[in-house]
């Protein structure tokens, strides 16, 4: 009877196999238009909310977060000005690492005050930017003037932060999460750590702002670091563009969500979002705005959410300024004595006077990029080596592979031949299927099914009259399919083919355990034994893994030939695999 329920189950859903695989012909990019999914409870939007979290740290390469060594604060070169002072500031973010700045105060204040990041956009000048689309010493000398203690600080690769280029990263970085986005994001978590240790700084109120590529910054902040009490991103959270740099753009970041789903982060907490008709937050009022505060009215607070637009080009100009500083009087002001939101004069200080290694050496412990790099690797694998729960291991190596163990399988069976896919994806797996009794095996090979059927590891299993499946994992054998790769930041979006063929073995593992209760044999043959070895490893049932990898040794370059998957060698890369297959 149970066999029986299958095939009706097969006939029903021969008519829902996708005819072409939508990872083929779905590549989303940084200029596709994306829509808000509907969350219908709390609990769903937590759950979701949650795991994003997620995604975003391990994509940036800071799940689990690295170490919290010293700041070690230099702060320097005061100038006093009426009402506000301004000095220098370095911070060793990590060892040997350091982040440029500049510190404004307000004078003569006592008291408990708010504090607000500022992170900046791709402006020539950096965080010394001043003209009329954008200033960023201009809001922080406002807001200082509004009783805020105001830090602004550098992008990687800008004024003082100079370790890096602002844009870098080959491969290899790329397998052990290293890049512009990560060390920007760990910047700013680091920043609000040097904010909440100045003694004047009320640690609750505690708020970021920036446009453009600091826009990018701010919500992403708000989003991994609930310290933020009150976010202000300007011009980018847009459904129809998702920012242009690679410090927006880590690979892994954006599967399967965008800038407003991210943006969203921050409820219930207090936000202004700021748009503009001359550039992609043009639809900000009526698509972005709308999507963000149905999140807000989940919690029972959609007032804690507003957006204003002003007719102008990409920016964060006056009139925007203006806006969020009317924002922060309402939410970080004492009430009852709100302050002027009017900008005033001031006068712009000499670049000598605020750049940190004017006339000055990089710290003598400052590391070059490869130094930087390798010590990033090195505490990445002691991160990994001394993580004794599997599940937190299982975990980031499922979010490297982009992968999941699929709820049901959809299946097509005709003759010898069988597509498969998961419900709701649009995936299709092509394979050759061989009824029998016993214990059920899977065999891959990179040549696809039949080049899997004509070895003696499936003719074995076939002679035994067990139950065999090889599958054309995708993009090898009859799965082979045009595919657009070109966009630059491809990866921020999609997964690699090695990364789907992982997912394409459990979606197979899946199917096979559905139809029997033993543990299915799993066979990868030449470089497909290392897909399997992984597909083993986050696989949330036994697997019997007769696969040969003895030949991998887990080094970047073999990563790069065998198994591409950005933030692999982060998640723990052939050891993390290697125990938790060992442990089961």
């Amino acid at each position: 009877m149970h066999r029986i329920g299958l095939g009706i189950l097969a006939v029903n859903l021969l008519a829902q196999a996708p005819a072409t695989d939508r990872r083929n012909t779905y590549v989303p990019t940084t200029d596709t238009h994306f829509q808000m999914p509907e969350y219908r409870t709390l609990a769903e939007w937590e759950a979701r909310r949650a795991h994003l979290r997620k995604q975003i740290l391990f994509a940036a390469g800071l799940l689990p977060l690295p170490e919290k060594t010293p700041l070690r604060p230099q702060v320097f070169g005061r100038i006093e000005r009426e009402d506000y002072s301004v000095e220098k500031v370095y911070l060793e973010t990590l060892p040997g690492y350091f982040l440029g700045g500049n510190l404004y105060r307000p004078l003569r204040r006592t008291g408990k005050l708010p504090a607000v990041a500022n992170p900046h956009g791709h402006w020539n000048y950096g965080r010394l930017e001043h003209q009329p689309l954008g200033s960023v010493p201009a809001r922080a000398v406002q807001q200082a003037r509004m009783g805020y203690v105001a830090f602004t600080y550098d992008m990687v690769g800008y004024n003082d932060t100079v370790q890096t280029p602002h844009a870098f990263g080959g491969a290899a970085e790329q397998l052990w999460s290293f890049g512009p986005l990560g060390l920007q994001l760990w910047n700013s978590i680091r920043v609000i750590d040097f904010l909440e240790s100045l003694p004047e700084v009320d640690p609750a109120r505690i708020a970021v702002t920036g446009a453009s590529g600091g826009g990018t910054q701010t919500f992403l902040l708000s989003a991994v670091d609930d310290r933020v009490s009150f976010a202000a991103p300007v011009n980018m959270v847009s459904a129809i563009m998702q920012g242009g740099s690679p410090c927006e753009n880590a690979p892994g970041l954006r599967r399967e969500t965008f800038n407003v789903e991210i943006a969203a982060m921050t409820a219930p907490r207090p936000m202004q979002l700021v748009a503009a008709t001359g550039d992609w937050t043009r639809n900000v009022p009526r698509e972005e705005f709308p999507a963000i505060r149905r999140i807000y009215e989940l919690y029972g607070k959609p007032e804690n959410v507003d957006a204003v637009q002003f007719d102008a080009p990409h920016n964060y100009n006056k009139e925007s300024r203006e806006a969020v500083y009317g924002f922060f009087a309402r939410r970080l002001s004492p009430p009852g004595d709100p302050p002027s939101t009017a900008e005033r004069g001031f006068r712009i200080e000499r670049l000598p006077d605020m750049l940190v290694l004017h006339g000055r050496a990089l710290p003598s412990n400052a590391l070059a990029y490869d130094d930087l790099f390798r010590q990033w690797k090195q505490a990445a694998a002691s991160q990994s080596d001394s993580t004794r729960d599997a599940a937190a291991l299982r975990e980031r190596l499922l979010l490297a592979l982009g992968a999941q163990w699929p709820a049901s399988v959809r299946h097509q069976e005709s003759g010898g031949a069988i597509v498969l896919g998961r419900e709701g994806s649009g995936d299709r797996v092509p394979g050759l299927w061989q009824e029998g009794r016993g214990t059920p095996a899977l065999v891959v090979h990179p040549g696809g099914a039949q080049a899997a059927r004509s070895t003696p590891q499936f003719q074995a299993l076939a002679k035994a009259g067990r139950p065999v499946l090889a599958i054309d994992a995708f993009q090898t054998g009859a799965a082979a399919a045009p595919r657009d790769r070109s966009h630059r930041h491809f990866l921020a979006f999609n997964v690699t083919d090695d990364a789907a063929r992982v997912q394409d073995i459990l979606t197979a593992l899946a199917f096979l355990r559905s139809r029997s209760s033993q543990p299915v044999e799993l066979v990868g043959l030449e470089k497909a034994a290392v897909w399997t070895l992984f597909a083993a490893a986050v696989a949330p049932v036994e697997v019997k893994l007769s696969s040969d990898w003895s030949g991998f040794r887990g080094t970047d370059a073999e990563f790069q030939r065998d198994l591409f998957v950005p933030g692999i060698q982060r998640a723990g890369g052939l050891a993390a695999a290697v125990r938790l297959v060992g442990g089961r």
